[in-house]
């Protein structure tokens, strides 16, 4: 079976580097969830310790087990929407968690561009290169609207009916929707690549 830990032995590097990435992102990630929350009146994912970069805390060891062996984690933070100061601060919390992924594409994009263009460190290219696009992905993944991921979220801020399906009919969807991310996937993943690569190009144009 192809797992993502026969990479350990095939690919140690891309192991290591791709949960170092995940982990500090999906990190960050929750944490913005959980301080927008607060500051948008709800304070329970900050009681409860939210306010960290602790995997433990902000994935949990299942998830972590699950990225070393199959690559993909997850994370969550409790949040109250009904505690918050508007009727769309709950849109403005899920929104938080994408938009630090896409600051973080950014800044390992111009890390990257800095170590191509100041050194000849081909192991810090490629590892801020992989950090770039695996949070440009994340970005773009978080905000489909499926149930379970922030872009849902957002959308039944401003399409509150949504809410109202059935949970018979949420199941069947969520379901569908469920498999439909895995080959939404490699679709990001290349879009994802073009958007680095443009980054790139962008910051070459502008510094040279």
């Amino acid at each position: 079976m192809n797992l993502f830990i026969n990479n350990l032995f095939r690919d140690p590097q891309f192991f290591f580097t791709w949960l170092v990435f995940i982990v500090f992102s999906i990190c960050c990630h929750e944490f913005m969830h959980a301080y927008v929350a607060l500051k948008q009146g709800d304070s329970t994912a900050a009681d409860m310790g939210h306010l960290t970069l602790n995997p433990l805390k902000q994935m949990g060891l299942f998830s972590l087990i699950m990225l070393a062996v199959a690559g993909i984690a997850w994370g969550a933070v409790p949040v109250r929407p009904y505690l918050m100061r508007h009727r769309h601060s709950d849109a403005l919390v899920a929104f938080a968690g994408p938009a630090t992924n896409f600051g973080l594409f950014l800044i390992f994009g111009v890390l990257c561009f800095g170590a191509a263009k100041f050194t000849n460190n081909e192991f810090a290219i490629d590892m801020l290169w992989l950090g770039s696009l695996l949070n440009i992905v994340l970005f773009l993944l978080n905000l489909l609207p499926i149930p379970g991921l922030d872009g849902w979220t957002i959308l039944r801020s401003f399409v509150p009916r949504i809410g109202d399906l059935s949970s018979e009919w949420m199941k069947g969807i969520f379901f569908i929707l469920f498999f439909l991310v895995f080959f939404a996937f490699g679709i990001l993943w290349k879009i994802g690549a073009v958007m680095t690569a443009y980054l790139m190009a962008g910051l070459s144009l502008v510094f040279g």
